[in-house]
């Protein structure tokens, strides 16, 4: 990456993943410029040196564009909705007329579908079960798309469920909220968040351009995860309970519906990336060595439980 210290970054959707991206590559960056629905999230952002920029997603805004007219490195972590992608429906001319040296654009394994627990990798036909995925092939079209048009490098980085500090079971587990639901032959990937600031890293680097697999070596049962994290805080594991039986909402229930295993082997042989957390067992030893000098109770939704235990994308 030529002259790193006045490099700037622009992340479209400050969120989890975005913030981890930030925090490996701030030492290497001049600047870096976040967007956020949310006011009451701007201190929080600054604290992590990111200059917050609050947007709602819904039209074009002249502080993003004039922001994006400075950015030399672009991520997207925004989802797209019903009408597109919002930063190709309001920025497309704004960011094709800047021209940063690189975009990435953080997309879904969702893309893939169900396919009965086979192995997919980026070659593998997408064939989404859910609105949402869907509108991500969609969003990823219009990425390449922009690509091809402008001839920006763009890398679309396809993330498996994803977790890290902060977002782990165990707060779920020690409070008695875990639950361990059981589908015979059901598997997720997951992918580490400081695994997807390496492998963003490494995409904005190279200049990388086209598909990639975010996803960690050993796709696994939901349930073996919530049973290692509580072996790990050395209590019994929550009790079994099968698929049909338990109670969840629609859209934790819909993911599932997909079954596969997620291939990764592209970002280690095009980004030259080594796994830090080349499974869960790594993952959460880590996530717990750092939780235990300042556990804080954080808490999270149901829904987001049930997404961090199985493998499934908020970003």
């Amino acid at each position: 990456m030529e002259d790193r210290d006045g490099t700037r970054l622009f992340l479209f959707g400050a969120g989890y993943s975005a913030r981890a991206v930030a925090k490996r590559m701030r030492p290497e960056l001049g600047a870096i410029t976040g967007t956020t629905r949310e006011t009451s999230h701007a201190t929080g952002l600054r604290s992590e040196g990111i200059r917050p920029l609050v947007y709602d997603g819904k039209g074009r805004s002249e502080a993003v564009s004039n922001a994006l007219a400075e950015a030399d490195l672009v991520l997207i972590s925004i989802a797209p909705g019903e009408t597109g992608d919002p930063v190709l429906n309001h920025f497309r001319q704004d960011l094709a007329a800047a021209r940063p040296r690189a975009v990435v654009y953080l997309s879904t394994v969702g893309v893939y579908g169900d396919h009965g627990g086979d192995w997919v990798d980026e070659a593998t036909p997408c064939r989404p079960v859910s609105d949402r995925s869907r509108q991500r092939v969609s969003a990823e079209a219009g990425w390449e798309l922009f690509a091809l048009e402008t001839g920006i490098h763009v890398a679309i980085i396809r993330l498996a469920g994803i977790y890290g500090p902060g977002r782990g079971p165990f707060e779920k587990v020690r409070s008695g909220k875990a639950r361990r639901i059981v589908k015979p032959d059901q598997l997720f990937n997951r992918i580490h968040a400081d695994d997807i600031a390496a492998i963003t890293e490494a995409a904005f680097v190279r200049g990388a351009e086209g598909i990639f697999n975010a996803s960690d070596d050993e796709p696994a049962p939901p349930q073996d995860v919530i049973g290692h994290a509580a072996a790990l805080l050395g209590v019994e594991p929550p009790e079994a309970i099968a698929f049909e039986e338990a109670e969840m909402s629609p859209m934790a229930r819909s993911f599932y519906g997909e079954n596969k295993r997620v291939r990764n082997q592209k970002i280690k042989d095009v980004l030259g990336v080594d796994l830090a957390y080349p499974t869960y067992r790594e993952g959460l030893a880590a996530i717990l060595q750092e939780e235990q000098p300042s556990r804080n109770g954080t808490e999270t939704s149901d829904d987001a439980q049930e997404m961090e235990s199985t493998g499934i994308n908020s970003m």
